[in-house]
């Protein structure tokens, strides 16, 4: 994403803000994706961040690149539909419908073993948030620390001590299973 097109887009023009949706998408995709393990889930949460996106380019200050900041629109996204999530849960728990009992009858008893990705996205997921967070962003985006931590929004040294506990915790998870 060039510099121009930033600019163009801060001040409202239509064409720049459409050309920095159309390069950012794959991007969030594939992080709310990495997040939510639902596909349909993470398109919503596209849509939501692209809405946030361009109601909030105008406050971009250029302290970080556009990607790692709209990342932090994204991950805000995905926090609130977890919290969402939540609530859904404590009211079917209410209910007295837990959503462990709606994946019981889902299961397909025909599957094979679960192969090395699948174990590595089962690890993942057993992580806290912030710590899967801070990994996919490192790791599966390619994100400098600077980069994560403006996406985090958080310091670069909370980035390095998490991906830290984040790494220690999966090869404990891993000389476990191995």
């Amino acid at each position: 994403m060039d510099q121009i097109t930033i600019e163009r887009a801060r001040r409202g023009e239509r064409d720049a803000l459409a050309a920095l949706l159309t390069g950012l998408q794959d991007i969030w995709f594939r992080f709310c994706v990495s997040q939510l393990r639902d596909a349909d889930r993470a398109r919503d949460a596209v849509q939501e961040t692209a809405l946030r996106f361009m109601r909030q380019i105008g406050s971009f200050r250029g302290e970080s690149r556009i990607e790692s900041w709209s990342l932090g629109i994204a991950l805000n996204v995905i926090r609130e539909q977890r919290r969402d999530d939540r609530k859904l849960d404590l009211e079917k728990i209410a209910a007295g419908v837990s959503r462990r009992d709606d994946r019981a009858n889902d299961v397909d008893e025909s599957r094979p073993d679960i192969d090395e990705l699948s174990q590595l996205h089962a690890m993942l997921d057993e992580l806290p948030d912030r710590q899967r967070q801070a990994i996919v962003l490192r790791f599966f985006e390619d994100h400098s620390v600077e980069e994560t931590a403006a996406a985090m929004q958080c310091a670069a040294g909370t980035v390095k001590a998490t991906v830290h506990q984040a790494l220690r915790a999966l090869r404990t998870k891993l000389s476990a299973i191995q």
